[in-house]
């Protein structure tokens, strides 16, 4: 026996957990320990109640993102109003945003949809889409490539990345979020602007993705509208 086989044969005894006769493994391979799933599986809050958009305002302002709270009335105004303020304050003339983002969210900016050149889409000030699950305990968004968020380089490339977040879409645990995606789907994960530190801990912001978050949160009826949030600029 070679010293290859040799090695190659003691890798699959050890793959294998059986003893080996003559260099070659004896036994069929053992079956896998069970996988513990002893963790939470739910929140305490239901889906949507105050205190979970209360406390996932808190946390995407603690990740420095900026919160803005819309009380939609029946006709949707209120949240149009909302994501046409944030880009109007901020100068963002030039917006990207998937099919599926209602026409009445982009009033008064220069809109472009799908499909988008790079050259387009590299001289966008901002993208504005809605989400399909966040998750208030960690102050995550999650965005599955659905009508109104678009292919995942729509929502990299631009330097301000706007997302609308309903109450209904808002839930405790990262479990309840995993339990209402689609595992087939590509799924990106969003905790606050995009940001990385060097050795000494030197951040910067706006490498990997947006530098700037905005969240507009539309509050429900049973919930009062918190108060607009700023980023903070505390380094964590």
């Amino acid at each position: 026996m070679t010293a290859r086989e040799e090695v190659l044969a003691r890798i699959r005894t050890s793959l294998s957990g059986a003893s080996s006769s003559a260099g070659h493994a004896t036994a069929r391979p053992a079956d896998p320990a069970p996988i513990p799933r002893a963790y939470r599986t739910r929140g305490d809050h239901a889906p949507g109640s105050p205190d979970l958009v209360d406390l996932l305002a808190e946390r995407l302002v603690d990740y420095r993102a900026t919160v803005v709270s819309a009380d939609p009335d029946h006709d949707g105004d209120g949240l149009a109003a909302a994501v046409a303020g944030v880009l109007t304050e901020r100068g963002l003339r030039r917006v990207v945003a998937p099919d599926g983002v209602t026409g009445t969210w982009l009033a008064g900016a220069d809109a472009l949809r799908e499909p988008l050149t790079v050259a387009e889409l590299d001289a966008a000030d901002a993208v504005v889409t809605g989400c399909a699950v966040a998750v208030a305990e960690t102050g995550t968004i999650i965005l599955d490539a659905g009508p109104d968020q678009g292919r995942r380089a729509l929502t990299l490339v631009p330097d301000v990345h706007l997302v609308v977040v309903r109450p209904d879409q808002v839930v405790q645990t990262v479990p309840e979020a995993l339990a209402r995606l689609d595992p087939a789907r590509p799924i990106t994960m969003i905790s606050g602007p995009s940001a990385t530190s060097d050795i000494e801990l030197s951040r910067v912001e706006g490498v990997h993705g947006p530098r700037t978050l905005v969240v507009v949160l539309a509050a429900g009826e049973t919930s009062a509208p918190p108060p607009q949030q700023s980023a903070r600029s505390d380094c964590r």
